[in-house]
């Protein structure tokens, strides 16, 4: 009976009770949301890159390392000998290798020199490949793949030409226009730092950084007319040519371990044809390298042996190890965000409150009658503290289930914009304990207008209102 009585007194006063509720909605919606999101940052942060068990660079800081290779924010103080990636990729333990080169933009824009292994083995959240939006894989020396947000913003599509710069500036005055390259694929938006960058072919980074002496590469590939000294050979010749020129074609074939994206015919320009020796077989070096290996559990060992037993000083870093290093560094966000969230529900609760004392005026009349029905002072305490509970416990619910609309909704803009990728439910551990606080919380805000309505004494008597 008495619960009645509360729903009834409840429904009476609906103006008043409906704006508390949008109020702890509100409140609650924000803590847990800012909880859940937090958790999920930290998640999706420390999965920036996934399934690479090492990255190997230059001996340097780990944060600086990982910041460079993964991050492209800075730029490193010295490069890797292409013999050292070459010994790597041989040891028996290592899977694959990604060779990575930077030091170059593109109109703001980071420019990752690597080959098609880099889209074949990279991967991002819950081990999550790069796909394309349109195109493909580098298909020539001189291809290039820009990531989502970088073709969007400069409105590139698959056969367009770039031409590189060296330096990191949005302004470069040594631009490498003698060899453009040209687009062969767009990428589709991950999130992450992949989608500001435009990845070309370690041998056309290799080749615009050759001296201004080196004989043009720009020059058609022709075969030239035999003269009468080379009447006599001119068969071997030819033999020879074709020979050189399948060995190169099969060169770049496994240096870009292409995955049978052929060039589509319509989109051939003069940039994709026009370059005429080919590009350098390998580069001289290379920034970093990611490393992939046969067993994650022989990450340390390889690690080891990298860093200590390496004839050539190298630093060898576990990614998942120096994501979370770095993300320690940033812990006063989150704990800034949950102050924010703590803050507006303390709010809510003195608006519960005020709600509840200012309810007692009007109540005072129905106070009496239960006074002079018997109903004690425990009684009168369990009415408004179970008031108190309803509003509260409704307006929870309500916010935990806008939560998890709102995130499924929203899941797949969140991961394409802010590299945010949801996964698991809303309703964890963490969800219950914030609800269960705020439950105690209003049981124990309760008490105050509970106490006032205890204090009513008979003498307003049965009349007032």
């Amino acid at each position: 009976m008495l619960n009645t009585i509360a729903l009834e007194s409840l429904k009476h006063r609906r103006t008043s009770v409906m704006l508390t509720v949008l109020s702890i909605v509100i409140s609650v919606s924000l803590l847990v949301g800012v909880e859940f999101i937090r958790g999920q940052i930290k998640q999706s942060f420390t999965r920036t890159v996934s399934g690479v068990d090492l990255i190997v660079g230059a001996p340097t800081g780990q944060l600086n390392l990982l910041l460079y290779s993964v991050f492209r924010i800075g730029n490193a103080t010295q490069s890797i000998k292409w013999e050292q990636v070459e010994k790597l990729a041989a040891q028996p333990l290592v899977k694959w290798v990604i060779p990575i080169a930077l030091g170059d933009s593109h109109k703001g824009f980071r420019v990752v020199g690597t080959d098609n292994r880099y889209f074949e083995h990279y991967q991002y959240a819950a081990q999550q490949p790069l796909r394309f939006a349109r195109g493909g894989q580098f298909t020539t020396a001189y291809s290039a793949v820009v990531g989502a947000e970088a073709a969007r913003e400069l409105g590139y599509q698959p056969g367009d030409n770039i031409v590189i710069s060296h330096g990191l500036g949005n302004v470069s005055f040594h631009q490498h226009d003698g060899l453009p390259f040209t687009v062969s694929g767009i990428l589709a938006p991950t999130g992450t730092p992949v989608d500001k960058a435009v990845h070309v072919t370690l041998q056309g980074i290799e080749a615009v950084h050759q001296p201004a002496s080196t004989p043009s590469l720009k020059k058609p590939i022709v075969n030239s007319p035999p003269t009468a000294q080379d009447t006599e050979h001119g068969h071997e010749h030819k033999h020879e040519h074709e020979h050189e020129h399948e060995q190169n074609a099969d060169h770049l074939d496994k240096a870009t371990t292409a995955t049978g994206n052929a060039p589509h015919p319509k989109r051939v320009t003069s940039a994709s044809t026009s370059h005429a020796a080919p590009p350098p077989a390998r580069p001289e070096s290379v920034t970093a390298t990611l490393v992939g290996l046969t067993s994650r559990a022989a990450a340390l060992q390889v690690q080891y042996q990298i860093n200590q037993r390496s004839e050539v000083p190298m630093l060898a870093i576990l990614p998942g190890m120096a994501l979370s290093q770095l993300w320690s560094l940033m812990g006063n966000l989150e704990k800034l965000l949950l102050g924010v969230s703590g803050l507006i529900l303390v709010a809510s609760l003195i608006g519960l409150v005020t709600m509840l004392l200012a309810s007692m005026r009007e109540r005072r009349h129905e106070i009496a009658v239960l006074r002079a029905m018997g109903a004690g002072p425990l009684t009168l305490l369990w009415l408004i503290q179970f008031e108190a509970l309803l509003v509260s416990a409704l307006a929870c619910g309500v916010a935990v289930t806008l939560d998890g609309v709102l995130f499924s909704v929203f899941a797949s803009s969140l991961s394409e914009n802010f590299g945010l990728f949801l996964s698991g439910s809303i309703l964890t551990l963490h969800t219950g304990v914030i609800v269960a606080l705020v439950l105690l919380a209003t049981w124990l805000c309760s008490f105050i207008p509970a106490v006032a309505a205890y204090r009513q004494a008979l003498h307003a008597g049965l009349s007032n209102r």
